[in-house]
């Protein structure tokens, strides 16, 4: 099917997490220079996620080949994981990062095709960790699988970049989009224009800066994240020595001046930072905002640190259908990404 439309002028828009959906794509982790040393310590986590997840929806797995899909199967058993609700597709990847590389699943309740693929250009941030191709393949090897349309706008773009509420607004920030190791050739107005024809949104919120140690040059799941359709929880450092304090103050005042699609205020909630965690003398991103809304929970990266439990009981309070759970992150973060970082949602409709 080839469209002589945008995705927005034919009626389609990306929905937002906390809606349902009707799975949560993953490309099982192999890369070990994503993790020096640490790889096998974070599959036992990464079990007890899928295990999460896959309480209320299906868990699409990208796997190379039969021996990576075997490897898997067998840790899956051993963290008494249900294979109900588990799928594997062979679907070679470079890396785990399915958030930034996987699909972006627009709906359109009311068209004859109510679901479509956006495959934007994934560059591994900025080509900072080559090779790439295989994960900037991911998109159409799902589109393929599903039989269904797949759009290609040609630019840079990747999941963790931009968070929705569903109903027109998005956020994102100027330190990652408007970096020149991302689409240079564009201004910020172009790039505007794309966000709104290609995930059918109306209004874009620009925060500024992310936090010290993210290699994504500023990803909004480590910063704010949409709750519910006119709230917003943001990351908030309370230590005024922190580097992240002066970042994190700055995008606090500009929320509190925004407006959503209907001119009315957005709603922030405060959320804590944990304490700087540290590896082998490197800052790692570590945010409780990198939490994944699944159908049955939420589920938030925690990190032995003193704040873990605020964090949670601050998430419990915004989402009262779900049950909010923190699964250890401490050795996951040496990633630089987490939960979210790590899943990619396809909606229901």
């Amino acid at each position: 099917m080839l469209f002589s439309k945008t995705p927005k002028e034919l009626g389609y828009y990306f929905p937002a997490e906390f809606s349902k959906h009707a799975a949560t794509w993953l490309s099982w982790p192999h890369n070990k220079d994503s993790w020096p040393g640490k790889i096998k310590t974070i599959y036992p986590v990464y079990c007890e996620f899928i295990k999460r997840v896959a309480e209320g929806e299906k868990v699409n797995i990208n796997v190379t080949d039969e021996a990576m899909k075997g490897h898997a199967t067998a840790l899956l058993e051993q963290a008494h994981v249900s294979s109900a609700n588990i799928g594997f597709f062979f679907h070679p990847t470079n890396d785990a990062w399915c958030r930034d590389h996987g699909p972006a699943f627009l709906i359109n309740p009311r068209a004859e095709q109510k679901k479509i693929i956006v495959k934007w250009n994934y560059n591994a941030w900025g080509g900072k960790y080559p090779p790439f191709d295989l994960d900037n393949q991911i998109p159409i090897d799902i589109a393929k699988q599903y039989e269904i349309p797949v759009l290609s706008p040609g630019i840079i773009m990747e999941g963790g970049s931009v968070d929705f509420n569903g109903k027109g607004t998005v956020l994102t920030t100027t330190s990652c989009l408007l970096n020149p190791n991302r689409n240079p050739q564009l201004t910020q107005e172009q790039i505007e224009e794309f966000l709104c024809d290609y995930y059918g949104v109306k209004n874009i919120l620009w925060l500024g800066e992310g936090i010290v140690g993210d290699d994504t040059d500023g990803h909004i799941d480590d910063l704010t994240r949409f709750v519910n359709e006119d709230t917003v929880v943001t990351a908030v450092e309370q230590n005024r020595k922190d580097e992240n304090y002066k970042p994190l103050q700055n995008n606090l005042k500009l929320l509190n001046g925004m407006r959503l699609e209907n001119g009315k205020p957005l709603n922030v909630i405060e959320l804590p930072m944990p304490s700087a965690l540290r590896y082998k003398n490197q800052r790692l991103p570590a945010s409780y905002a990198n939490f994944y809304i699944s159908n049955a929970y939420v589920i938030v990266p925690v990190y032995r640190d003193k704040n873990d439990d605020k964090a949670l009981s601050v998430l419990q309070q915004c989402f009262p259908d779900r049950r909010v759970v923190g699964l250890d992150s401490y050795d996951m973060i040496w990633g630089l990404g987490s939960f979210h970082c790590l899943s990619q949602q396809e909606p229901s409709v």
